[in-house]
């Protein structure tokens, strides 16, 4: 039942306190996107100085994804349990001292680590951020807050690449990561000056709940050793796999981390729920594999097969990333109409008519440049429903952990499209072979969500599961005795 005004506009439906607390995010994010693509900007210059091979060069921009699972999950289950607000502002701060870090390094390795703590950051980022805006905004707007907030991580990258030409030629790499120490600022400011996300203060804090989303992986002396061992192991294969170091043993080192992170989600859904997280998994996993081929290889595309200079390189680029932003507003206004999940799968099948498009533009810019727009707008942008997607199918005092487990998990996607990239343009073009991993993998995700897969399978070991836990509820529900709240899904 619908509690708001139907002639009231949209936007007046979000109180000032909401739309401070949106925009606090949504900066937050900004300065996430800014970060992270920071090393990618001044890779070369980096290269220079310290004398990095390729593969250690690449290394430092796929290190980031060895620690984004750990940090998902221990920053999400600090939100789950301490409150979004302390989360977020945690993460803001980790990310932050990693980048200023990274200003500070004087050799590869002291770069690397700075990366680690990069990826810990951003990681608990996503989930913190996300959370708090859609449990703070209105349930029938949540669509609108998800996409809204998520365009603030493409903007910082457009904001990056316009930074790098006014920094770096006057005064160095260093001073971009010099400049990590702004978001501090900003979460100084969140903790002094913002609420707390009003449907975790209401289902958790005021009922006095300390959720523990980690409690399936402690139950027993026994499994919390073995637990804290695989820890060690999937952060340490995740490592060698990511590193030079490892050289050789990639398959093996992989099947470990996959492995150990499938025991995890197991562990972590329960009897009940552990379907959901495996299926979650595979879906973000496949998401970022069609979008990152895009993100990661297209300068290298747009450079070496099409012979750009590095100013036609960032007008491309620009295109793309504008493209992204106004994919995620629209992706708001599409998923609050049609809902989450139709719009989600939608959208990505009508991407797929500018994949190959894309790739088959040779010498015309502007061209380029608008079927980039457009593929950006329906294939990356509307990732932007991802935190409404996935934090509709866990209840509140699990929401932040499961949210930032899977998604970080599934990132790992995003390491490996590069890698898949690479490979398949042995044997083709790089521009066929980033098309064929794209479209490939947009099929696979509209099948997976347009299908409701996760859902479904969820419903198998749980049929009395709800359906969308983000969604509004009656006005009036009838009233009946509670049961003793059940945190997460421990089985």
């Amino acid at each position: 039942m619908q509690t708001t005004h139907p002639t009231l506009p949209w936007y007046r439906e979000i109180s000032g306190t909401q739309w401070k607390s949106f925009f606090a995010a949504w900066i937050g994010y900004l300065l996430d996107g800014f970060d992270f693509v920071l090393i990618t900007l001044v890779l070369t210059e980096i290269s220079d100085d310290f004398g990095l091979s390729t593969v250690q060069a690449a290394s430092l921009v796929s290190g980031a994804f060895i620690t984004r699972w750990l940090g998902g999950a221990v920053l999400g289950a600090l939100g789950d349990r301490y409150g979004r607000k302390l989360s977020m502002v945690l993460s803001i701060l980790l990310y932050s001292v990693g980048t200023f870090a990274c200003g500070l390094a004087w050799d590869y390795h002291s770069l690397f680590a700075a990366r680690l703590a990069i990826g810990m950051g951003m990681a608990g980022e996503y989930s913190a951020s996300a959370t708090y805006v859609m449990e703070s905004w209105p349930a029938r707007l949540r669509n609108r807050a998800s996409g809204f907030l998520i365009s603030g991580y493409s903007a910082g990258s457009v904001l990056a690449a316009q930074v790098y030409t006014w920094v770096v030629p006057s005064l160095g790499w260093r001073w971009m990561f010099y400049l990590g120490l702004i978001p501090i600022v900003v979460a100084l400011w969140m903790r002094r000056a913002l609420p707390e996300a009003e449907e975790w203060a209401e289902n958790v804090a005021e009922q006095g709940a300390r959720p523990n989303p980690f409690r399936p992986l402690f139950r027993t002396p026994r499994l919390a050793v073995v637990n804290t061992a695989l820890v060690v192991a999937t952060t340490v294969a995740l490592f060698l796999v990511f590193t030079p170091a490892g050289e050789g043993m990639v398959p093996v080192l992989s099947a470990v981390a996959g492995l150990a992170l499938l025991a995890f989600a197991v562990q972590l859904g329960g009897r009940r729920g552990r379907l959901l997280y495996v299926s979650m998994i595979v879906t973000l996993f496949f998401a970022f594999l069609y979008s990152w081929p895009i993100q990661s290889l297209l300068p290298t595309y747009l450079k070496t097969d099409l012979g750009y200079s590095a100013a036609q390189v960032t007008d491309a680029l620009y295109f793309a990333g504008f493209g992204t932003m106004a994919g995620c507003w629209a992706a708001g206004f599409l998923g609050d109409w049609i809902g989450t999940r139709k719009a989600y799968a939608l959208t990505l099948l009508a991407s797929l008519a500018f994949v190959f498009p894309v790739f088959a533009v040779r010498d015309n810019l502007l061209l380029l440049g608008c079927l980039l727009f457009l593929l950006q707008a329906t294939s990356f942008g509307i990732s932007g429903l991802l935190p409404r997607y996935i934090g509709g199918h866990f209840p509140t005092g699990s929401r932040s952990a499961a949210l930032g487990f899977t998604y970080n998990v599934g990132a790992l996607g995003g390491a490996v499209a590069p890698v898949l990239g690479a490979h398949l343009s042995s044997g083709m073009d790089l521009g066929r072979a980033l098309a064929v991993l794209t479209f490939a993998g947009t099929v696979i995700v509209v099948l997976l969500v347009g299908f409701d897969v996760p859902a479904r399978l969820n419903r198998l070991t749980d049929p009395e599961a709800t359906t969308d836990h983000l969604a509004a509820a009656p006005a009036h529900p009838p009233e009946r005795k509670q049961p003793r709240p059940r945190i997460g899904r421990s089985g």
